[in-house]
């Protein structure tokens, strides 16, 4: 019997140490990790450390077609995954250009999505005029 009283004694003196670090957090330290990792504002109200957010967001201004290629239309038009027109491939963009009405009938598509491509090719942020000019940029048309 004695002997079972020693083996149960160690693994409950480790458990008795967990337990006792375990507890050992301070309350500042439980309640930093329990703060709520976000915020509702209200408009018209003050909104503490929002300023940030809204300045890392960019503001929704308009974007140059270097940035907008760079973000959303390189990755397929760059290298013509799934059929899409290369970029600096002037050839392929007029032949679309002339079965889709012009760069306003690509445009359109693009605004829509065609094909694989989504709606605004993933820049849902993109203004008309921002996705025209990555077009006319990307097709030299």
């Amino acid at each position: 019997m004695n002997q079972i009283k020693k083996m149960l004694a160690v693994p409950a003196a480790v458990f008795a140490l967990w337990a006792l670090s375990a507890t050992a957090a301070t309350n500042d330290e439980l309640a930093k990790r329990l703060e709520p990792v976000g915020q509702v504002c209200v408009q018209g109200q003050e909104c503490k450390g929002m300023e940030v957010a809204a300045a890392a967001s960019g503001g929704g201004g308009a974007k140059t077609p270097d940035d907008v290629i760079a973000k959303h239309c390189n990755a397929c038009h760059g290298t013509g995954l799934l059929g899409a027109p290369k970029i600096g491939d002037t050839a392929a963009w007029k032949e679309r250009a002339d079965h889709q009405g012009g760069l306003d009938g690509i445009l359109a598509k693009a605004i829509t999505g065609i094909n694989a491509m989504p709606p605004k090719g993933t820049c849902a942020d993109c203004s008309d005029d921002d996705l025209k000019g990555a077009i006319k940029k990307m097709s030299g048309l």
